[in-house]
C-alpha cells in the first residue's frame, strides 16, 4: 500500500470546523465553521478563495453543486442557504426546519438539496424554482438526523435512534434497518453495493445495501461522544475514519485490518473526512485546522 503523507496544513481561523468536503471534481473544499462562515479553498496551494457569510450560527455542512458554481448549506440558526459560488451572495435562504440543520447534500444534477435536521426531519428544497418550502418532509426518524447521502434514485439516511434508511425514490418505499447503536454517519461504495456507518460504540459497519446483511466490522478507532464521520477511498478498497485520539485509520475494506494509522493531531478529535472523488488523497478535520493527504510528487 503506497504510504500517504501531509502534502497541506491549513489553519482555518473558523474556531472549530464542523466538516470538510471536496467539491465535485477534487480540486477546491469546503470549511464549515463554528464562527457561522464557509470558507472556499484551494487545498494543493493551500489558498483561501473566498469566504461566505450569511448564517447566523455555526455552519454544521456543506455542498457544492455538480458544476461547482452554488454551494448549499445548513446551519445551527435552522436555515439552509444556496450561495452563488463566484459573488458569494446568499441566492436563497430555505427555513423549514424546527432546529439545527446537521447534513446536506444535492442530488446528482443539483436541482434539488436534502436537509436533516435536530428536529428529526429531512426535508427536499427545489433550488431551481422560487419555491421556498420543502417539496417534501420526511418524518420516519425518531430523533436527529447524523448524516444523509444521495445517489441518482435513493437517499440513506442515518439518527440518533440508531436506525439507518434507505429511500427508493423512483419506487417510493423506504426499508430501514435497526443497527442497535446510534449511527453517526453513513456513507455509501463507489459502486452504490454497500453502505459504511460509523457507530457510537467505536465501530464502522459494512452492509449490502440489497440484502441488509452485515459484512464486516471495523474497530481500532474511539468515537468517546463524538459524531465521527467515515470516507471510502476512490477504488472501494479502504475505509477512512477519524478518531477522538487525533488519529486516522485506514482499514482494508475486505479484511477490515487497519492498515495503516495516521496522526493529525495528538488527543484532539478528528471529527470530519472528506476523500477526494479520483485521487488517493483525503483531508481531516480538527479542531481550526485541515490537512491535505497524499503521495508527495517526485520533484522533476
Amino acid at each position: 500500500m503506497t504510504e500517504l503523507e501531509t502534502l497541506a496544513t491549513i489553519k482555518c481561523k473558523q474556531q472549530v470546523v464542523r466538516a470538510v468536503r471536496f467539491n465535485v471534481d477534487g480540486v477546491y473544499c469546503l470549511t464549515c465553521g463554528a464562527d457561522k462562515k464557509i470558507n472556499l479553498w484551494n487545498p494543493n496551494r493551500q489558498i483561501l478563495l473566498k469566504t461566505y457569510g450569511g448564517h447566523a450560527n455555526e455552519v454544521l455542512d456543506a455542498a457544492g453543486s455538480c458544476d461547482s458554481s452554488h454551494i448549499i448549506s445548513g446551519s445551527a440558526d435552522k436555515s439552509v442557504i444556496l450561495w452563488d459560488v463566484t459573488t458569494g451572495q446568499p441566492i436563497r435562504r430555505y427555513r423549514g426546519h424546527a432546529s439545527s440543520v446537521t447534513c446536506i447534500k444535492f442530488n446528482e444534477e443539483s436541482s434539488m438539496a436534502v436537509s436533516g435536521s435536530i428536529d428529526n426531519t429531512v426535508a427536499f428544497w427545489d433550488v431551481i424554482s422560487r419555491r421556498q418550502e420543502p417539496v417534501q418532509v420526511l418524518k420516519d426518524a425518531k430523533d436527529t438526523i447524523t448524516s444523509i447521502q444521495v445517489t441518482d434514485h435513493e437517499v440513506l439516511t442515518t439518527s440518533v435512534d440508531c436506525h439507518v434508511r434507505l429511500y427508493d425514490i423512483r419506487m417510493g418505499k423506504m426499508v430501514s434497518d435497526y443497527i442497535g447503536h446510534i449511527v453517526t454517519f453513513g456513507s455509501l461504495t463507489r459502486d452504490g453495493q454497500c453502505y459504511i456507518l460509523s457507530c457510537a460504540d467505536s465501530t464502522i459497519k459494512l452492509f449490502d445495501k440489497d440484502s441488509g446483511e452485515i459484512l464486516n466490522t471495523f474497530v481500532g478507532h474511539e468515537s468517546k461522544d463524538y459524531l465521527l464521520e467515515n470516507a471510502v477511498n476512490a477504488t472501494d478498497s479502504h475505509i477512512v475514519s477519524g478518531s477522538a485520539t487525533g488519529e486516522i485509520f485506514y482499514y482494508d475494506l475486505i479484511s477490515s485490518i487497519c492498515v495503516k494509522k495516521y496522526l493529525h493531531s495528538k488527543n484532539r478529535p478528528v471529527v470530519s473526512i472528506t476523500h477526494h472523488p479520483t485521487d488517493n488523497s483525503f483531508i481531516s478535520a480538527c479542531e481550526d485546522e485541515i490537512k491535505l493527504w497524499g503521495i508527495k510528487e517526485m520533484e522533476e
